[in-house]
């Protein structure tokens, strides 16, 4: 999961059926955390209470872990964004991409860097929008 998809799940112009199964996956351990997305997630919170709530909850759910592959893999798309005049990506997003691709799952996001990646670079992931591009905040 993207950050992007994170703090929209409580947009109110998300349709409830969508939360809904959002909900259903995360509770059934189907949607996984990774470092980038704990960071970014972390970010946010607005103490340390918060933080440790926070986190405690989202270190409950499955974690993919980044390894030296993944990060060549990532080191690898970003060149070749930059070689196609892409090379200000957030790496945030690059990363998260090249960690779908290693453990050949999708991101769940609300960006269209996923897609922009899934098409110029050899990384390949499944892009799942949280909601059609451009019905939320």
């Amino acid at each position: 999961m993207d950050n992007s998809a994170w703090v929209r799940l409580a947009d109110s112009a998300l349709k409830e059926k969508r939360r809904n199964e959002i909900a259903d996956q995360l509770e059934a351990g189907e949607v996984a955390t990774c470092l980038p997305f704990l960071l970014e997630a972390g970010y946010s919170a607005r103490n340390a209470r918060e933080y440790d709530d926070l986190l405690s909850e989202l270190r409950a759910l499955p974690h993919l872990a980044i390894d030296d592959d993944i990060e060549a893999l990532a080191l690898e798309a970003h060149r070749q964004l930059a070689r196609v005049g892409h090379p200000r990506l957030p790496p945030v997003d690059i990363l998260v991409a090249a960690i779908a691709h290693r453990h050949e799952v999708g991101v769940l996001h609300y960006d269209r860097d996923y897609d922009l990646i899934l098409s110029k670079t050899s990384l390949d992931f499944a892009s799942v929008w949280l909601a059609r591009r451009g019905t939320l905040s």
